[in-house]
């Protein structure tokens, strides 16, 4: 069930309960691809940090350990001692991101594992299968994630498919939660809204899919190459047509200030491994900027990453120290950096729900995306290299 608090304009402030708890939005989900996140992060940290939500990807855990073996021990919940709510994508992604090893049809598509380069097999009701194994709270619908650049005839094709994908899964996942051993009866099923940069394709196919009544509803197929004024515009002509009474989620998305502009076009949840992964690069979040802890300016220096934080690290330890531990080699280096980042963001969507409850959301907008000025107008080589990793995905 999904009730709308307060709107500030466009923004919503939402609560979505589910059978694993209930979820203040907007919401950041932290990534925890493989069931951890990437840097020595447990579980009880990401309690610890504010975590509401974690996202798994369903590809990799289908490849290891196997979501046989983990439907065996009773679900993601259980095999990663999780209390809360967890969102499974499809494996639609690695549709995009494989693409020199698919092959796209009808039925689904066939893949080569990036581990072995043995032969796999997803389609909707693989994809639903293998996310009912998992018990997860929410299950995203299997599809195609057309690339920014394709052209107009092929996107309209994919995102034809792509919905006649979506009432497979729709079928699938209702005939799974009726099955007694299932290990989530009430898991929830969100549709993808697709279309590139197509404002055509993408308008219909909102409105098709809106008609489904799903429980919820992403615009996927962004951060994939196009600028963040394109994404912009494409939430702007899309999120209208998606239903005011269902959540919202741009997948994949992103910087503070893609989250802050996305949630000024009514979106309520995101998902992106920037925090983390640039943790472990040194690269940090501050309410001052970016912070590159590498540098030889923060050799001496004994504060926190930044003085008035309360996450793990900047309790209790200094940038000098952190950067020691990273120059070293040492793991915790990179879990202390990677705890802040996730605490940075977690602790900005509790801002960001608190100004929205206020009716003061524009104005804290503007106030963070100037004082984070320096880190999303960060044109080194070394952040663009981070960024170009990323989008390799």
């Amino acid at each position: 069930m999904y009730k709308i608090i307060k709107r500030d304009g466009n923004a919503k402030r939402a609560e979505f309960q589910t059978v694993h708890g209930t979820i203040q939005t907007p919401v950041f989900m932290n990534v925890a691809t493989v069931a951890a996140i990437k840097g020595g992060v447990s579980t009880e940290d990401l309690e610890g940090i504010g975590t509401q939500v974690v996202l798994s990807n369903t590809y990799h855990l289908h490849l290891r350990p196997g979501d046989d073996l983990i439907y065996r021990m009773g679900g993601l919940h259980r095999f990663m001692s999780c209390n809360r709510p967890i969102l499974t994508d499809s494996g639609g992604f690695q549709v995009f991101s494989l693409a020199k090893t698919r092959k796209i049809r009808e039925e689904g598509v066939y893949f080569h594992s990036h581990i072995d380069g043995h032969k796999l097999f997803m389609g909707p009701e693989e994809s639903m299968r293998i996310q009912s194994h998992l018990g997860s709270t929410i299950a995203m619908a299997f599809d195609e994630c057309p690339s920014a650049n394709a052209e107009h005839d092929y996107v309209k094709m994919s995102v034809d498919r792509t919905t006649r994908w979506l009432k497979r899964c729709q079928d699938e996942m209702k005939r799974l939660n009726s099955i007694e051993y299932t290990v989530n009866r009430s898991q929830l099923l969100f549709g993808i809204n697709q279309g590139a940069i197509f404002d055509d394709i993408r308008i219909e196919h909102a409105k098709r899919i809106s008609d489904m009544d799903l429980d919820g509803y992403a615009v996927g197929g962004l951060a994939v190459g196009e600028s963040h004024e394109e994404m912009y515009h494409v939430l702007e002509e899309v999120v209208p047509y998606l239903p005011l009474e269902k959540p919202t989620y741009l997948m994949g998305v992103g910087t503070p200030a893609n989250i802050l502009e996305a949630v000024e076009r009514g979106v309520d949840f995101f998902d992106c491994v920037y925090p983390s992964r640039n943790g472990r690069h040194g690269h940090l979040y501050t309410n001052r900027g970016h912070i590159n802890i590498m540098n030889a300016r923060y050799e001496m220096d004994d504060v926190p990453i930044e003085e008035g934080c309360q996450c793990p690290a900047c309790r209790r330890y200094s940038k000098a120290y952190i950067r020691h531990l990273l120059k070293a080699g040492e793991m915790l280096g990179m879990r202390l950096c990677v705890l802040h980042n996730l605490y940075f963001y977690n602790h900005m969507m509790e801002e960001i729900r608190r100004a929205i409850e206020d009716g003061k959301f524009a104005s804290y907008k503007r106030s963070k995306l100037d004082s984070m000025q320096e880190f999303d107008n960060n044109t080194s080589a070394e952040y663009r290299a981070i960024d170009k990793n990323w989008r390799k995905g």
